[in-house]
């Protein structure tokens, strides 16, 4: 190998051919890929101080495009450089290993930028519907729907535009796509309609991601994780993921907690028959003690207070009236406080709350002997006299 023709720069230069020296065209090649590696890695230092200055800034998308263009500058500087260090091989050597390097980068290229626009879709998504970086963050399940499309198109788009570069015709690809697309609706009735079963809940909104739903058509409890295109996962109260085809939903009748503006309150309390005077200051008072609470909402819910029933043991009176939240675990602790002042308003008047009560009346010897025979008894003697 001669060393010596390395002194000669201007050969360095030189686009390699057949006749370069194989030490010539070897120190290109691997200059050439020194030069991507070195050129790769000032690159992830130059985004890492840029990454620092875009968290100072008050903008929210810098960092977003930052974030985006990472991998793809790495892999485009990685498809430049081996793509030409592949074509110093390829004129040096002239195989047919090399010969598509051309294609294989537009391919690369097309496949990189869709890479970025997607990148670049979920990063906005993330900054749409974080509430720590929006004052008003978007709906998780609308900007879910809607970046889920964007990256569909994209990738589709990318798609087309790969089998154009590969030299394939368009038009020819989409005729044959909406042959085989009525042939597949079809074969896959079942898949279709769980996808517009799931765009009918994107559009519609009957409930989206972090709501408590349930069904009183189907033992269906929890609340959502994941709105798919197929599948909405829901996690039960018991912690155990339910997996439910979107196209029950176009069929099911759903309920939204979630979207409840109050909780109700609805008992009824029994007090002893023998407090039945006591009665009237009692739900008086009860009426007045909900008025007066302040977390039970009387100005725009119905407020009722009133004797309702006579009991087997007990007359009864009920309370119809609605918490101002809905948090479940906090309308519980206002429900244990008004039945707590029910009881107090009840032991104030000096009434008692009844319990079963049965009264058995006992008949004594002497009771037996006035209680006139039976007739079946009379008949008895007349026929044992006769």
């Amino acid at each position: 190998m001669n060393w010596e023709a390395l002194l000669n720069w201007k050969l360095l230069l030189q686009w390699p051919g057949p006749e370069t020296q194989t030490i010539i065209w070897l120190t290109q090649v691997f200059v050439v890929v020194f030069c991507t590696v070195s050129l790769n890695f000032v690159m992830m230092r130059v985004l890492d101080i840029l990454t620092v200055l875009g968290n100072k800034t008050a903008s929210k998308w810098d960092d977003v495009l930052i974030e985006a263009l990472r991998l793809p500058l790495r892999l485009v500087t990685w498809v430049i450089g081996l793509s030409v260090a592949a074509e110093m091989l390829y004129d040096v050597s002239e195989s047919a290993l090399f010969e598509h390097v051309g294609m294989v980068r537009r391919v690369a290229f097309i496949a990189i930028i869709a890479m970025f626009a997607n990148r670049l879709i979920t990063g906005v998504e993330h900054n749409l519907t974080d509430p720590g970086r929006m004052k008003k963050p978007m709906d998780t399940t609308t900007a879910a729907a809607v970046s889920k499309l964007l990256r569909v198109s994209v990738i589709i788009t990318s798609l087309l535009i790969i089998l154009q570069a590969l030299g394939y015709s368009v038009s020819g690809v989409l005729a044959f796509g909406g042959i085989g697309g009525m042939a597949v609706a079809f074969a896959a009735k079942d898949l279709l309609a769980n996808f517009f079963g799931g765009m009918m809940i994107y559009m519609d909104k009957p409930f989206k991601v972090g709501e408590w739903v349930r069904s009183p058509d189907r033992t269906i409890e929890g609340t959502v994780e994941h709105i798919g295109w197929r599948l909405t996962r829901i996690r039960t109260f018991d912690q155990r993921p339910l997996y439910i085809p979107n196209s029950l939903f176009t069929t099911i009748v759903l309920e939204n907690p979630s979207r409840m503006f109050n909780r109700r309150i609805n008992e009824k309390i029994g007090i002893r028959y023998n407090d039945w005077r006591k009665m009237p200051a009692i739900v008086a008072d009860v009426r007045q003690m909900l008025i007066d609470h302040d977390d039970i909402e009387t100005d725009a819910r119905t407020l009722i207070v009133n004797f309702d029933t006579y009991g087997a043991s007990h007359i009864e009176f009920f309370i119809y009236t609605f918490t101002k939240t809905t948090n479940w675990v906090r309308f519980h602790e206002i429900k244990q406080d008004v039945l707590m002042k029910i009881m107090e308003i009840v032991e104030q008047h000096g009434a008692e709350f009844a319990f079963p009560t049965r009264t058995l009346h006992m008949v004594s010897d002497d009771d037996q002997q006035d209680t006139p025979p039976a007739p079946a008894a009379e008949e008895a003697q007349h026929a044992h006299r006769g």
